[in-house]
């Protein structure tokens, strides 16, 4: 059994292969079975943790099981609040084939899912990112958005200055033109692409500041208690998601379900679908675009088993 350690993951996992990986999967298809979530009780409320345990399989060829810690008090600890452990397997045989790093499978495969939807709902000609968040998922997203689209200018916003200050600084040493959002509202009616990748448990996005034609990118939130637009958001536009699980565990959508803002018969598409041809996407150039997404453990496997055989094709 191969140990792939982070450095040995990312290496593996350059985002133009994986985003393609990932449509060839949702094409292909992928058995996956609801995640369990189980809430791990902390000393106060605040320390409380969710561990997950996500499987999925292709039979004859794979089967991932990662296992995820999380745990949002541990910004105040200074460490991340997301840890993760994937074991890849060979579906014929139930033999182990690697131990990967999972933050990496992880975080990268989201990005990537999120750059792939990107491709069908945001405008071609979009040149301007917006990247809500600067922890580790929202680092990646403007490697990942610059295989799809033109990307001319990015901007950051963060809850923390200091945190998309340094972001910013990162961006601009691998040559990108970027600045750090002081006014989110400002800077989100100026984008045409906003992604968020936030922890948060109260909108951070209005759904007035859109502008015609703007894609929004919810990929943070994974939980009923956890929300970065508002109702708006879902009102002005056209939803689409990941995979049905996002109709059941995500706030975003829960919350407009419930004030009755927004309603399940109005969702326009699937990933899957989108990849699979069952629906084209933007409609037009004025169109508000809001994709949503919880994740699926059928993107881990599309990710560990291409950093594998990339490994293995190298060893």
């Amino acid at each position: 059994m191969q140990i792939l350690d982070q450095i040995t993951t990312v290496q593996h996992l350059p985002f133009g292969p994986l985003i393609d990986s990932l449509e060839q999967m949702f094409i292909e298809g992928c058995e996956v079975p609801l995640r369990h979530n189980h809430k791990i009780a902390g000393s106060t409320p605040a320390e409380d943790g969710i561990v997950l345990l996500m499987p999925a399989w292709q039979s004859g060829k794979r089967i991932g099981i990662k296992t995820v810690s999380i745990f949002p008090g541990n910004q105040a600890k200074g460490l991340p609040g997301l840890h993760s452990v994937f074991i890849l397997y060979d579906a014929t045989t139930g033999v182990p084939l690697a131990v990967l790093d999972g933050d990496t499978i992880t975080s990268r495969r989201t990005v990537a899912a999120s750059a792939l939807a990107a491709r069908w709902l945001s405008r071609p000609d979009a040149r301007r990112l917006l990247v809500v968040g600067a922890g580790r998922v929202a680092s990646l997203l403007p490697d990942a958005y610059r295989c799809v689209r033109d990307i001319a200018h990015v901007q950051v916003w963060d809850i923390r200055p200091e945190a998309a200050q340094a972001m910013v600084e990162r961006l601009q040493g691998q040559g990108m033109d970027a600045s750090v959002a002081t006014d989110l509202e400002q800077a989100a009616r100026a984008a045409d692409i906003i992604s968020c990748a936030t922890l948060s448990t109260a909108p951070l996005i209005h759904g007035e500041w859109l502008q015609p034609g703007t894609h929004l990118d919810l990929i943070g939130g994974f939980t009923p208690a956890m929300r970065e637009s508002d109702d708006a958001c879902f009102a002005r536009g056209t939803v689409f998601v990941d995979t049905s699980e996002a109709l059941m565990k995500s706030g975003d959508i829960l919350e407009p379900i419930a004030s009755g803002a927004w309603e399940a018969t109005r969702l326009a598409a699937t990933l899957e679908d989108l990849c699979r041809g069952k629906h084209a996407g933007r409609s037009s150039a004025e169109e508000i675009t809001v994709y949503k997404a919880v994740g699926t453990a059928l993107e881990d496997v599309a990710a560990a088993s291409l950093a594998y055989d990339a490994f293995m094709a190298t060893a």
